[in-house]
């Protein structure tokens, strides 16, 4: 018995180390584990846990604001108290629905437009989730067999079968619910969409931060609203046409520049520009936006953000236009448009516009436009602004044009400085007679006589050289080479910025149909007095600064300066870009060319029988070019027939002053002034007299007050750069 026993005991020792053994192993095939996972594949199960864990999002920020020359707010930001709502990663809708129903005791969603958003397929998946048995009803089980592995189709099969009766049968209380319930649905998962922006009372806002623990994924926070400083009762707004639109937070990025904009880091549902200077200089505009990580837990619920990169308003814009002479010139338009109207010859007389800029620098002062629409419903006309018409509309110039044709012909040889040439009625074989505005013609003139009268036969003439054919001959046939000819008017007016894009810095410029009609087609006699091209405000704005500057065509800008912002109202951030003039080309032509004309422009304006005589206060020191061009009506009622072959007259006038020192030269463009043969009223010239006072009144208001804004050393030795890039 006791040698059994002891058989036994000596057992146990050896059990015992198997155990001790095998845990040991196994201890050690833990830790081996635990040192390859934490060693070699730690930082994938890191990054693993953060894409679960950690989701960082971009924050909106107000967008910089727009000022003009002098610093005067434009367009700015208000502030709005919000309500938003983070939507989490793989939420169900019954959980969303659930603090829709939760928020909707707390604030007011029920407005006209609230409702009105509120579509027939956000009715239908509402009445879904609200009658999930009556839903599941609509499909029949073999429908379901039939579809089990295309969900979708079984969705829609059940939308399409609930009646109008069901998802118009909400109550007021249940669609403020699915007003709240689809805003909240519409954004991209932890991203922050607005649910109210719009009159969120304080007691509102109070309640809501009250209960943010009892409402999952509801936040209150400021939000921002663009608004144009400049606005009148009717709702229009200053400069309105070519400031442009921005995108709300709905909308989001535009669909054809998706991948553009998110390729720029930026969220889908940013606010961006959609047209005019809020798109050119969204870069500008949009600033730094605010990087907020959003911790969640593996269902997609915010637990928890951290800011981890603070936003920064966007930059200032400082446009090159003084909003104050801007204000005058709109006034200017309506108020003479609006006497124009009145004469009964000028019912299709619909819009003016007047372009300002300095000869100088290019630096665009005014862009005035102004045009007479009637709402089809209601049938109310009103006078919207148009000052986007000065860019995208173009129109037959007229006899504005008569300095790059006696440039054109200086410089073919068609003509010399001092030429004379008879002015008599031309007739041609199988044509109606050609002639100037004066009856019997002026007899002989020479080139400088011919612009103060604006001669059109010696215009004719000179055209007649440059096709090749150099003797009128009474009665008998034109023989002009028309591709020639037009050509070579084409390429000289295009020195000037005439035919061809100004360079402006707004999207959206057309060129006119000046490319759009091929030579062999054209009118030569008709071209040079600019009844054949057509153009836009900005180009004869363009033009005209290019004889005033003695021959320096100037790319026209919108834009003067970029500032860092600064949310002191009445101080403007430090430069960070000074928008510089930029010399686009230097006409090849003389010198003593182009002061010959400069020399014809003042005697239009100066001496008798000049076409602008009497039109302009002498102190103004103006020169420039009148003109009108006849045609038949081409305007928005040419569908109705009655209308679609009268003869009606463009007014339009260019010019710059002072005379010897230029400052600020202008456009002025009346399509369709007045119908038939009847007197010119004049309405181009009193636009432009009216125009060139107000600039020079408010520039001696300034002066008076030792506010005027002078011209910066810096920026003449900018000017004198750009031309030495010239060759000068």
């Amino acid at each position: 018995m006791k040698k059994t026993k002891r058989k036994k005991k000596a057992f146990v020792p050896l059990r015992m180390n198997i155990l001790f053994f095998v845990v040991f192993m196994l201890f050690s095939l833990l830790i081996l584990r635990l040192g390859i996972v934490q060693i070699v594949y730690g930082d994938d199960y890191k990054r693993e846990i953060d894409r679960k864990e950690n989701v960082t999002v971009n924050t909106s920020v107000p967008r910089g604001k727009i000022l003009d020359r002098n610093g005067k707010i434009v367009v700015g930001n208000k502030p709005l108290n919000a309500i938003t709502y983070t939507r989490p990663k793989n939420i169900k809708q019954e959980d969303i629905l659930k603090v829709a129903v939760d928020l909707a005791k707390l604030i007011k969603k029920d407005t006209k437009e609230d409702f009105k958003e509120i579509t027939v397929r956000d009715k239908k998946d509402f009445w879904i989730l609200k009658h999930p048995k009556e839903a599941g009803a609509k499909v029949s089980s073999a429908e379901i067999k039939k579809f089990k592995n295309d969900t979708s189709k079984i969705y829609q099969l059940t939308l399409d079968r609930i009646t109008e009766k069901e998802f118009n049968s909400f109550s007021k209380d249940e669609l403020e619910i699915l007003a709240i319930y689809r805003e909240m649905n519409s954004g991209y998962p932890l991203s922050p969409q607005v649910i109210k922006n719009k009159n969120v009372t304080p007691k509102e806002f109070a309640v809501v931060s009250e209960n943010l623990d009892k409402l999952p994924g509801v936040d209150t926070t400021t939000d921002w609203e663009r608004y144009n400083v400049y606005k009148d009762k009717s709702g229009n707004e200053t400069l309105g046409s070519v400031i442009g639109k921005i995108s709300s937070s709905k909308e989001g990025l535009p669909k054809e520049l998706v991948d553009y904009y998110l390729a720029r880091d930026y969220s889908r549902n940013d606010r961006v520009g959609k047209s005019y200077i809020e798109y050119q200089y969204e870069y500008v505009l949009q600033g730094q936006k605010e990087k907020v990580k959003n911790v969640t837990d593996k269902a997609g619920r915010v637990l928890d953000s951290e800011v981890v990169r603070k936003g920064k308003r966007g930059d200032d814009l400082v446009l090159s236009v003084d909003i104050d002479f801007q204000k005058r010139v709109e006034k200017i338009i309506k108020e003479e448009l609006g006497i124009a109207k009145q004469r009964g010859d000028s019912y299709l007389l619909d819009r003016a516009f007047v372009t300002a800029m300095n000869p100088r620098t290019g630096e665009i002062l005014a862009l005035g436009g102004k045009q007479y629409v009637t709402d089809p419903k209601t049938g109310k006309t009103e006078l919207n602004d148009f000052a986007l018409g000065n860019l995208i509309t173009s129109y037959a110039p007229g006899s504005v044009v008569k300095g790059a044709t006696i440039l054109t012909g200086y410089q073919t040889g068609a003509i010399q400085p001092g030429q004379y040439l008879y002015d008599q009625p031309l007739h041609f074989a199988s044509t109606p007679p050609m002639k100037s505005w004066i009856v019997g013609g002026m007899g002989s003139i020479n080139d400088l006589t011919a612009l103060k009268r604006s001669s059109n036969v010696y215009m004719f003439l000179l055209a007649m050289r440059l096709g090749g054919q150099h003797q009128y001959v009474p009665e008998g046939p034109l023989r002009i080479d028309k591709i020639s000819a037009i050509n070579a008017f084409r390429k000289n007016f295009a020195q000037f910025g005439l035919g061809v894009k100004t360079g402006v810095d707004l999207p959206g410029e057309q060129v006119g149909f000046s490319q759009a009609i091929p030579p062999e087609n054209g009118n030569v006699l008709h071209f040079a007095i600019g009844q054949f091209d057509t153009y836009t405000p900005l180009q004869l704005a363009q033009y005209v600064s290019t004889i005033a500057n003695g021959g320096y065509r100037i790319q026209p800008h919108i834009a003067k300066e970029i500032r860092e912002p600064n949310d002191k109202s009445d101080e403007l951030g430090p430069v960070i870009q000074e928008i510089e003039p930029k010399i686009l080309n230097k006409v090849n032509m003389k010198t003593e060319w182009i002061n010959r004309v400069k020399e014809g422009f003042w005697k239009v304006v100066n001496e008798t029988q000049g076409t602008g005589n009497g039109s302009f206060e002498k102190d103004l020191k103006v020169a420039g070019k009148t003109g009108t061009a006849e045609g038949q009506y081409d305007g928005p009622k040419r569908q109705n027939n009655s209308y679609r072959n009268l003869t009606t007259w463009n007014s339009t006038f260019v010019g710059y002053a002072p005379y010897d020192n230029p400052e600020i030269a202008i456009s002025v463009v009346l399509p369709w002034s007045y119908i038939g043969n009847n007197r010119d009223p004049h309405t181009n010239l009193k636009i432009a007299n009216r125009v060139f006072q107000a600039y020079f009144d408010l520039k001696k208001e300034r002066e008076e007050k030792g506010l005027n804004e002078s011209t910066s050393t810096k920026k003449v030795e900018n000017i004198k750069n750009a031309k030495k890039k010239q060759g000068e």
